[in-house]
């Protein structure tokens, strides 16, 4: 009798110390997720800030743009992306920039290009799909405004670009080639059209973007000019210009910085009309709009390049752990004739992933000593039971 009161005591206080281990383990496992998978994003987007343009003259102070650029999300398809993978990236990538629409409030975001992966090869079907995932990942209020330009991986390099996939990009995210608020112009270039070759796109392209260089320049000339009688007047500003390809360059040998290419890349030589524009469609884009700011995608690592003239163009990494283990978006303040950028830096994969081995580890440290102590009154029992089967 005392060995069967014994054990149903012992048995009742297994049973609360098996509840209280589930109840640690479920806990630790949970808060564990809800910092890796939502509190990290606001953690570290909390501490970018808007740059501050260079103070005016007193009396001149004008409303200040606040623009997002990010580039090369590369949304996995159904070709090449393997379910897991796509889960996973594109999680990271909402919850990162709905993080940064809600701490930072941007007034525009400009994705520079390679919004898809497989848009080039994509069927119907599966750019509606795309398209879907696109609208809820990169979802935004009423008042931001959200503009993109193509990229290869959206309507295919310069041999695989079609009318159609060009006319489909362009139905979705506009064909419009010119962007003004607040005084503010930036020219949009489908970059991946401005092959040379007289093709039937590129000439279009070409042609409207002579006639946007044509406007432009209309609005810093004298008024009075024949050439530019008629027509919305633009605000006298120097553009931006936004592409997926950078402008010629032979390499990344003189980019640096944390998110720059690894140092075993950068002296790879940059093939023209692949890696970067021509030379020749360069001189084309820094003659017609003589901007005061290039950004640009592609390489998926950051660069600032200095252009004939004195231009900057800055190239922004890509938006996708996929690519890199340091995302990053650009931040910049804008008036008519100044600019400031930030760069703004997301999780670090490695540290999500350091986060979850040290709470896999704690679990399994709690489940040992947990079990150890579990162990103990079973060891009681053993030596009863072989006592009382002794007499």
């Amino acid at each position: 009798m005392a060995l069967t009161h014994w054990l149903r005591r012992h048995s009742f206080c297994l049973s609360r110390r098996k509840r209280s281990l589930l109840w640690k383990l479920t806990v630790v496992a949970l808060a564990s997720l809800l910092f890796c998978e939502f509190l990290i994003y606001y953690l570290v987007i909390f501490w970018c800030r808007w740059p501050e343009v260079g103070t005016p003259a007193p009396g001149r102070r004008g409303p200040v743009l606040k623009a997002m650029f990010l580039a090369d999300t590369h949304l996995l398809g159904e070709i090449t992306g393997h379910w897991l993978d796509k889960l996973r990236r594109e999680w990271q990538m909402e919850r990162a920039f709905q993080t940064a629409l809600w701490l930072l409030q941007p007034e525009v975001v400009f994705i520079l290009g390679d919004v898809f992966d497989e848009g080039k090869w994509s069927s119907p079907k599966a750019w509606e799909e795309e398209m879907a995932r696109f609208r809820q990942m990169f979802r935004h209020p009423g008042h931001v405004q959200l503009k993109v330009v193509a990229g290869n991986h959206d309507i295919g390099f310069h041999y695989e670009m079609s009318p159609y996939k060009v006319k489909r990009f362009e139905e979705v995210f506009s064909s419009d080639r010119l962007f003004s608020w607040k005084g503010v112009n930036f020219v949009m270039v489908n970059s991946v059209a401005l092959e040379g070759d007289g093709c039937g796109i590129c000439s279009e392209v070409e042609a409207e973007l002579t006639e946007v260089s044509r406007r432009l320049n209309c609005s810093r000339e004298v008024p009075g000019s024949s050439q530019c009688a008629g027509g919305q007047q633009l605000p006298a500003s120097a553009p931006i210009l936004l592409q997926h390809y950078p402008l010629y360059r032979a390499s990344d040998a003189n980019c640096s910085g944390e998110d720059a290419a690894p140092p075993e890349e950068r002296n790879i030589p940059f093939q023209e009309k692949y890696d970067v524009l021509s030379r020749e469609a360069s001189q084309k884009l820094l003659w017609w709009f003589r901007p005061r700011l290039i950004l640009s995608g592609h390489t998926h690592s950051a660069c600032e390049v200095l252009h004939r003239g004195g231009v900057p163009e800055i190239s922004v990494p890509s938006f996708s752990w996929r690519n890199r283990n340091n995302p990053s978006f650009i931040m910049g303040s804008f008036t008519p004739r100044d600019h400031a950028l930030s760069k703004c830096f997301l999780p670090l994969e490695g540290t999500v992933l350091s986060t979850y081995c040290a709470a896999a580890g704690l679990l399994v440290v709690l489940t040992f000593a947990r079990l150890e102590c579990l162990a103990k009154p079973f060891l009681s029992v053993w030596t009863l039971l072989r006592m009382h089967m002794a007499r």
